[in-house]
């Protein structure tokens, strides 16, 4: 019976390791590739990528620029449920608070001090944030908003492998004061508790 449970136990915590990234593929691999879908045709190239060390151009107002590996960058990543990102920030640049709808995320700081964190769900909304130092890494779950910003005065650089071939990315300001059409400014005005004139504001730099 004792040994039933344990069974019972380990099949329980498989199924929600499982759960927590892209189902398993049926294949050694599926090359997105809808011009050439024999494997024979595969070559080393649909499983590689060559500018990972190419710093990003942060010259933008977050101050921070994501170099995605993903399937579409790499199309030997197919059904794999992995992908991985560079994330360069200028001093005090920020990557803002953003959704991955699809994967949990763990970063890695290769330079720099980064502080990170994420936000629980309803209805606790509790902040889970630490300052990262070169070597540190940090968790993100699956679909938490979370965000991460430069705290030096010098350039900061991430590594984030995250569990899913396409992880989905959704900026959260962007969502909400950049929808096309727009959200109604009524509307936004209730749910962020401000004037209308506020959201204009904001939805204009948008």
């Amino acid at each position: 019976m004792a040994s039933q449970f344990l069974l019972s136990g380990l099949l329980a915590i498989t199924c929600s390791a499982a759960l927590a990234s892209d189902p398993s593929p049926l294949q050694d691999f599926c090359v997105a590739d809808s011009k050439s879908p024999d494997p024979k045709m595969v070559k080393s190239n649909d499983f590689s990528f060559d500018g990972l060390h190419l710093p990003g151009n942060t010259s933008n107002v977050v101050g921070s620029r994501v170099t995605p590996v993903f399937a579409a960058q790499v199309p030997g990543l197919n059904s794999l449920g992995i992908s991985m990102a560079r994330i360069d920030f200028a001093p005090w640049g920020i990557n803002p608070p953003h959704i991955h709808p699809r994967a949990s995320e763990i970063l890695t700081v290769l330079e720099g001090s980064l502080q990170v964190g994420f936000v629980t769900s309803n209805p606790e909304n509790r902040l889970i944030t630490k300052v990262l130092q070169k070597g540190d890494i940090f968790v993100f779950p699956v679909g938490l908003v979370h965000f991460q910003r430069n705290i030096g005065y010098s350039n900061a650089i991430a590594i984030a492998a995250l569990s899913s071939q396409n992880p989905g990315v959704i900026t959260i300001a962007n969502a909400v004061f950049g929808s096309n059409p727009d959200i109604p400014n009524d509307l936004l005005a209730k749910a962020f508790q401000v004037d209308k004139n506020i959201i204009y504001k904001i939805q204009s730099q948008f």
